[in-house]
């Protein structure tokens, strides 16, 4: 699956890292590379908490873009 990650850096020049499909999963690094990395393992551990607790997986939220 995919999944929309949002990155953002915070006043502290920490990137956080948001996944808006999976409520509360939320990650950081250094780096933008390190924010991804690690929501990447982020994302991993909540879903395999959704399966070991019974709980439906989310869809990844699909988007489209338009250009003008």
């Amino acid at each position: 699956m995919k999944y929309r990650v949002l990155i953002e850096q915070d006043e502290d020049g920490v990137y956080v890292a948001t996944v808006p499909s999976l409520p509360g999963c939320i990650s950081q690094g250094a780096t933008r590379k390190e924010a991804l990395i690690n929501a990447r393992e982020a994302i991993q551990a909540y879903i395999e908490s959704l399966e070991k607790h019974g709980e439906p997986i989310p869809p990844p939220i699909t988007e489209e873009v338009i250009e003008i």
